[in-house]
């Protein structure tokens, strides 16, 4: 299965849940927040399967000032 994830291709064996594929790419399920096709995906629904070439945009809190 092909992902777009912040712009770069991601392949995967399988279709990927949100949670599974921040493990995959070795990023925290924690202080993020997700927008899969240009949606934000509500952590509430974070273990449904991400569709086929489907845009996925992490995006991390930072702090500052």
């Amino acid at each position: 299965m092909e992902l777009t994830v912040n712009g770069d291709v991601v392949v995967l064996d399988e279709a990927p849940t949100v949670t599974g594929l921040l493990a995959h790419l070795d990023l925290p399920d924690r202080g993020v927040a997700v927008a899969v096709n240009g949606l934000v995906r509500p952590k509430a629904e974070w273990e449904q399967p991400l569709p086929a070439y489907a845009e996925v945009d992490v995006l991390t809190a930072v702090q500052g000032g």
